[in-house]
């Protein structure tokens, strides 16, 4: 793979690597371009990013565009099926290493609550029936994935900030056993032959209110949650209430859903920033302080639970939020962003370089202050 160098509008190959983490700006190419976008998502799988919805200056998108990180190339696949509304600050997982789970955002003044699920091998949209108690439409909420249901937390439904979690339970989805990763073909849109429904008849979903325990973070939006590898713990950090911008650090155990709110040695307001898992540390890129918009790269030791610096060459991007970032072959792509003024259309990636060893780190304990969970 060829990695170019962060001079904008002077795209050299690098020669070798360098021993110090580096930012480099990679070139656009591809059939199908994505404009510039904020408040989309990303979403890693294999060696592609599928990025969907988002806005610019003036409207929403409800297109899907897909990055190789191998060719470095785009392009706008053709997707069969419902394709879900425009929409911006909704939120996207993976489950059983083949479908994308969709779910909320709004577009303008108006909020989602609608699950759509994007099938990457057949392209192919599908919406499944859902019942359960439902969480309210929103945005800037997040999800993730655990033993292969998915969770929502938090997020906002345009009058106030919110701070509840939810289950979306995929047992019942035709998914197959998304547990284990070994889905069910999707790959017939005609009658099922054993029961003579459609497919998307077929495909149920069940949403169920979880109640958690201990110090429950404060409503916000705009934050980031990041589920720790091997561990049963879930890292919040940061957001919003539309008021204060946060730097606390909360554990959400998956195991006991229990709350634990994590010391930190300093303090970093954040929101609209990334935060992607690199080993032990987690990577915290870009955000709004409260004040300004940044381009920092800050590192979170997840087993001390202390702040680390890390000397990054490079110009690298404009400071921003409302991008994304994704942990692909060592590497971290950041595509997109918004400053305030200008949004963003760029693709960058951060190289570990000596430190690529990092994302090979799987065994380690997540520290709680002066704890060890």
């Amino acid at each position: 793979m060829t990695i170019y160098s962060a001079a904008p509008g002077n795209v050299t190959p690098l020669k070798s690597p360098i021993p110090s983490m580096h930012w480099s700006r990679v070139p656009m190419r591809g059939t199908h371009i994505p404009p510039p976008l904020r408040a989309h998502t990303t979403t890693a799988l294999h060696s592609k990013l599928y990025v969907f919805g988002g806005c610019d200056a003036k409207s929403c998108f409800n297109q899907l565009w897909v990055f190789d990180t191998e060719s470095l190339w785009w392009t706008r696949p053709v997707v069969r099926g419902s394709v879900p509304r425009t929409v911006r600050a909704h939120a996207a997982c993976v489950i059983a290493d083949r479908y994308i789970v969709y779910f909320g955002g709004g577009d303008g003044p108006v909020y989602y609550d609608g699950v759509y699920v994007l099938d990457t091998v057949e392209m192919a949209w599908h919406t499944p029936r859902v019942s359960g108690v439902a969480p309210s439409a929103r945005r800037a909420h997040t999800m993730w994935v655990w033993e292969g249901d998915v969770y929502v937390y938090a997020g906002g439904d345009g009058v106030r900030a919110l701070n509840d979690v939810f289950v979306l339970r995929m047992g019942k989805s035709g998914f197959g056993d998304s547990k284990r990763g070994d889905p069910r073909g999707l790959n017939d849109a005609g009658p099922d032959a054993r029961h003579g429904e459609t497919l998307e008849d077929s495909l149920v979903v069940e949403w169920q209110v979880v109640e958690t325990r201990g110090p429950v973070p404060s409503h916000r939006g705009y934050h980031t949650s990041t589920r720790i590898g091997h561990t049963p713990h879930v890292l919040v950090y940061g957001g919003s209430d539309g008021h204060e911008c946060f730097s606390d650090v909360s554990l959400l155990d998956m195991q006991t859903l229990t709350w634990k709110s994590i010391s930190l040695d300093r303090a970093f307001p954040r929101l609209s920033h990334t935060a992607t898992q690199v080993g032990s540390y987690l990577f915290v890129l870009g955000g709004h302080d409260g004040t300004r918009y940044g381009n920092e790269a800050l590192l979170l030791n997840l087993v001390t639970m202390n702040w680390e610096t890390r000397n990054v060459c490079g110009s690298g991007p404009e400071g921003r939020g409302y991008h994304s970032a994704c942990l692909v072959d060592s590497r971290v792509w950041v595509f997109g962003g918004y400053d305030g003024t200008r949004v963003y259309g760029d693709m960058w990636v951060l190289e570990l370089s000596a430190s690529a060893y990092l994302p090979q780190i799987t065994a380690f304990e997540v520290g709680c202050g002066d704890d060890v969970l």
